[in-house]
């Protein structure tokens, strides 16, 4: 496959428009004034599915030819691109498959079969989500939709940033969650089209750190079920296509520990009224973190919102 470019962002952004929601970006007087800066939140938590996840699925699936929709698609994925391609499905009358764990969080699962998806569950500790997926997809016949190493979802993905840039087009700095790499490469990719100076970086936990390590090591590093709260950066590694994006055009990968990613959480809830995931709030970690010394605008994409009651509770009720 051939890496995605800048018209392909462009292209994913027309083919969206009036489908996807185009999220606010939202501000905080209190964030500014803690961190000296101007903050500014690309809401993707508003999304449709309540997740950027969204943007790449109708991109990929919507450009399938007719016979591959009859077909079928087959993913897989723990939550928010589960729920992502099973709506898209249903927009555009394909059959979805989701492989998805045993652990999954529970209202990421009950949307996704809302959304009239066929979810065919698994063990992680005993198998592969991949493996799983290809055995299906081979005896099926269905079309594979990855979760983000794939060219049309990673210009989906751009698309938030694409935006967010077309707006504000000074930023300095742009944080971006990164699990497999989708949304990071994708929002690299439009920034330095349209804001060459700003500086991107990547965020992941620290319990998740396999990006990190590759952007540093310029090596493929894996990790194998990481016990983050960040649900959907647990991913084992980036991809074939994510992998070179992001060494081209990240220019720092940076972890977040559990305690600041709560208290990230926490932050939004009480001080700005979001309701952001642990995986959505990992550039709001590092901000207040300080691990990075800001100035000017920094953009942020808080991805998602898909959070359970329970981890809510958790989170909140931390003392």
């Amino acid at each position: 496959m051939n890496l995605p470019a800048f018209p392909d962002i462009q292209s994913a952004a027309e083919r969206l428009q009036g489908v996807a929601n185009r999220t606010p970006v939202l501000t905080s007087r209190t964030l500014d004034d803690i961190v000296g800066a101007n903050v500014l939140l690309k809401c993707e938590n508003m999304q449709r599915i309540g997740a950027f996840k969204f943007r790449g699925a109708y991109n990929a699936i919507s450009r399938l030819s007719d016979e591959e929709k009859q077909r079928g698609v087959i993913t897989h994925s723990s939550g928010n691109h589960a729920q992502a391609v099973a709506l898209v499905g249903k927009l555009l009358g394909v059959h979805t498959v989701i492989v998805m764990p045993n652990n999954a969080p529970a209202i990421k699962r009950a949307a996704t079969e809302g959304y009239g998806a066929e979810i065919v569950e698994y063990d992680p500790e005993a198998t592969t989500r991949e493996e799983l997926s290809a055995e299906i997809r081979k005896e099926r016949d269905l079309v594979l939709i990855p979760p983000y190493d794939h060219p049309h979802i990673i210009a989906g993905q751009g698309t938030a940033a694409y935006e967010l840039l077309t707006d504000h087009p000074h930023l300095d700095f742009l944080f971006v969650p990164c699990g497999g790499g989708g949304l990071l490469s994708g929002s690299a990719i439009s920034a330095k089209a349209l804001a060459p100076l700003s500086y991107v970086v990547g965020v992941e936990p620290e319990l998740a750190d396999d990006a990190t390590k590759s952007f540093r090591t310029e090596i493929l590093h894996t990790v194998k079920n990481p016990p983050t709260i960040a649900d959907g950066t647990r991913t084992p590694s980036l991809g074939k296509l994510t992998f070179p994006l992001v060494l081209k055009h990240v220019d720092d990968m940076q972890t977040v520990t559990e305690d600041e990613i709560k208290e990230a959480v926490r932050f939004l809830f009480y001080r700005m009224k979001l309701v952001v995931e642990p995986s959505g709030a990992l550039g709001v970690a590092l901000l207040l973190s300080g691990k990075i010394r800001t100035h000017g605008q920094v953009g942020i994409i808080p991805s998602g919102g898909n959070i359970d009651a329970a981890t809510m509770n958790l989170i909140l009720n931390h003392e």
